[in-house]
């Protein structure tokens, strides 16, 4: 018995995302491309660098050399607190150091207490100015004088049995300076009368002198303050002397 088959043509095209499927018939009717499409990674903060050369470092322990340090949160701080000078505790050492009585309620223990660098520096420098008249090169001089003379005490109150420290010396001899750049401007207009002139050097010497030592000789010296006392003196008559003589 004979057996007849008949040819069937199915036509299957299901679609499934980026393919369609279509029978063997339209094959021969497709043509086209394939376009490879754009894979980022995100690689975190490694993202610009050498994959490679990120996964051998971190295999080996060396990671943190590809750590990023975010610091744009942070604020910036005014450039007085950078650089750490305080205008307020300055001023209040100024205002301690001109009005040396007891009597005045001032704690003066402070400019001893708490030493800074800037303040002295800026009473010393304006002091040079105002001694200079034009001859810079006189500036550099009564630094070192201010930086080795408040050495010299500090050894002195060192042997003598004084619990203080270099940086305290250098910031009570310098702004123990500024009695002396008050009477600088009585000496301009008083210049020409000799004993006047002479008695102000004199108080502006001694104003200058019992502000420093009343804060550097402490009861610690006992009998022994005026051979703490004596050097102070002779280092302000020395920055007079600078004054007067350039």
């Amino acid at each position: 018995r004979p057996v007849t088959v008949t040819k069937m043509t199915m036509q299957f095209s299901p679609n499934n995302g980026d393919f369609t499927f279509v029978s063997s018939s339209e094959a021969q009717e497709l043509s086209g491309t394939i376009s490879t499409p754009d894979v980022k990674l995100n690689m975190g903060a490694d993202g610009g660098r050498d994959p490679y050369a990120t996964t051998f470092l971190r295999q080996r322990g060396y990671g943190w050399l590809l750590e990023v340090d975010d610091d744009d949160n942070e604020e910036s701080k005014p450039l007085l607190e950078e650089l750490d000078i305080d205008v307020k505790d300055i001023y209040y050492k100024i205002r301690c150091v001109l009005m040396p009585m007891p009597s005045l309620g001032f704690n003066r223990q402070v400019v001893r207490d708490n030493p800074d660098f800037w303040g002295p520096l800026a009473v010393v420098l304006f002091f040079s100015m105002i001694s200079i008249y034009g001859q810079f090169r006189v500036v550099s001089w009564i630094l070192t004088i201010w930086i080795f003379g408040s050495l010299t005490i500090f050894l002195l109150a060192r042997v003598l049995g004084g619990e203080v420290s270099y940086g305290q010396v250098l910031g009570v001899i310098g702004y123990s300076l500024l009695p002396l750049i008050v009477i600088a401007p009585l000496l301009l207009v008083i210049g020409r009368f000799d004993v006047v002139s002479t008695l102000v050097k004199l108080f502006g010497v001694f104003w200058a002198a019992y502000s420093a030592a009343s804060l550097l000789v402490g009861d610690e010296f006992k009998t022994k303050k005026p051979l703490l006392i004596y050097p102070i003196f002779l280092l302000y008559i020395y920055f007079l002397s600078l004054y007067t003589g350039v």
